[in-house]
């Protein structure tokens, strides 16, 4: 799967592979449409899903993004249309087929590995708090999405999208780019129709990042919004979960499932009561918003500038006031302390969710890891190391002065003298800039090429951020992020979508060999 030849995808890229799966481009509003007028079924769309996975995952373009399907999706799903049948749906995901991302713990059949060989054929103790709640909404969990491994913690030259237990992950826009990561699966598979929609996690730009790059809506929602039980950590004042789709809409209603308070995860204590984020989308208008255009974030390509200049004009003539330019504290102001606070926190959190979902791998702790994957390294570290897990375990704990003044100034940076006073000052309801620039080339040997993006700020804070297709750049899709306060996700949304249906700009991948 890591051999990437011209002459290989260049077939593939001949056609379109798949062009004529029944669900191509379709949603969660239409399919549960289509379950409720008894047209479709939990198991046939399914089954069709699976189908899709085995021909264009394994075979034709090898995506990559899916690293394993669950063996019991097609019995789930028969259960499914039987209780439908019986007394009726739970909600619009009642038989919807989701992937979930490999760093998130299921209490099934299938591994929670981080896409890691050390954790290969590990599996979870019990379902993550969010794997529950998507039970309980009746989703079908059609499989773990592959990831750029241990969400992209374990290197400086890492290769976004690659695990050594499921090897590369391509972008199907053009299948010799980067798909970003850490969420990579998770992004190529909603872009490509592999599943309904999917689970990400982020802790710095891991879901944002790889929706822009695939053409996709991600939401990175405030910190505590979902519940981090049972995500396998790098940072309890970064990390979070949300959702990867097609379209706003989407978006939201899974959301609807993921959020809602859990004791085990105390970051969600102020959170006000969640839910209702699909509904609300009804009266969503940019009317009287005012907006932040943060130019510091537009980068260098002024093909990415020229797709944002008309996302900015389309948010002008559906209503928005644009406040042009605001000036946002610069990420490079913090971003040594910010990985400060992040190698702390992995060295602290990681034994612990090891004890508690996997008590019975071969590693409980950040060193034995470590010893683990030099043991194994012709496999593991067959193309990048692992300094940065070497650098976490050098460190200290929790109450260490280093960590506690670094975390008191990404803190101060990110959220006093960063987002919050940008909204303060100019009374804004959100910010707006370019995600990011388009897909980089993957290099195994050297590693990502990433020009940067628009991550960092709401990340270090632990705010929301959203991102929508805005446009393409030589067919490599381009981005439009909305950054708000804590626990704006409901106005955020809102955002979004009255942009989608003012300039809609997303479209189904082609599996060409390159850009252009």
């Amino acid at each position: 799967m890591d051999n990437l030849t011209t002459d290989n995808v260049s077939l593939v890229s001949a056609r379109v592979p798949g062009a004529g799966f029944r669900f191509l481009e379709i949603g969660v509003c239409e399919l549960a449409e289509r379950m409720a007028a008894g047209t479709l079924s939990a198991r046939e769309l399914t089954a069709a899903y699976l189908r899709r996975i085995a021909a264009l995952d394994r075979r034709g373009p090898a995506l990559g993004a899916v690293l394993e399907v669950n063996p019991d999706a097609r019995a789930i799903a028969a259960e499914l249309d039987a209780e439908r049948a019986r007394s009726g749906p739970r909600g619009p995901l009642h038989g919807i087929p989701l992937l979930v991302k490999d760093n998130v713990a299921t209490g099934d059949r299938m591994a929670t590995s981080a896409g890691s060989l050390a954790l290969a054929g590990v599996r979870a103790t019990r379902d993550a708090h969010l794997v529950s709640r998507l039970r309980d909404a009746g989703a079908v969990i059609l499989g773990k999405a592959n990831l750029s491994e241990w969400a992209n913690i374990r290197s400086t030259r890492s290769t976004s999208g690659w695990s050594a237990r499921g090897g590369l992950t391509r972008n199907p826009h053009a299948l010799d780019r980067s798909p970003s990561g850490s969420s990579s699966g998770s992004a190529v598979a909603v872009a490509a129709s592999l599943a309904a929609a999917a689970v990400g996690t982020e802790t710095d730009g891991s879901i944002v990042s790889p929706a822009a790059a695939n053409g996709i809506v991600g939401l990175k929602p405030t910190v505590g919004l979902v519940s981090r039980d049972g995500v396998m950590p790098i940072s309890h004042t970064q990390d979070t979960a949300g959702p990867m789709a097609r379209s706003v809409r989407d978006a939201a209603l899974l959301l609807d499932a993921l959020a809602g308070p859990d004791p085990r995860d105390p970051a969600g204590a102020c959170a006000p009561d969640a839910g209702g984020y699909g509904a609300a989308l009804a009266a969503a208008s940019l009317r009287g918003v005012r907006l932040g255009v943060v130019r510091g974030a537009f980068g260098r390509n002024p093909a990415v500038g020229a797709v944002i200049e008309r996302a900015l004009a389309t948010l002008a003539s559906a209503g928005a006031t644009l406040v042009d330019p605001v000036e946002l504290s610069d990420a490079d102001a913090y971003g040594e302390q910010e990985l400060e606070v992040l190698l702390h926190e992995l060295k602290a959190g990681l034994p612990r969710w090891l004890a508690d979902f996997a008590p019975h791998a071969p590693v409980a702790n950040l060193a034995e890891l470590i010893a683990w994957n030099a043991r194994h390294g012709a496999t593991e570290m067959a193309w990048f190391g692992q300094e940065l897990f070497e650098e976490a375990e050098r460190r200290g704990g929790l109450a260490d002065e280093r960590y506690l003044t670094a975390l008191a100034s990404v803190r101060r940076l990110a959220r006093e003298e960063g987002i919050d006073a940008a909204l303060a000052t100019h009374r804004l309801d959100a910010l707006v800039a370019p995600t990011g620039d388009p897909a980089w080339l993957i290099d195994l040997i050297n590693g990502d090429h990433h020009l940067g993006g628009f991550s960092s700020p709401a990340a270090a804070a632990g705010y929301p951020h959203l991102t929508v297709p805005a446009g393409y750049v030589h067919g490599l899709p381009i981005g439009l992020s909305f950054v708000g306060a804590p626990w704006s996700e409901a106005r955020l949304l809102a955002f979004g979508e009255a942009f989608e249906r003012a300039a809609p700009a997303r479209r189904a991948p082609r599996f060409r060999a390159t850009a252009g």
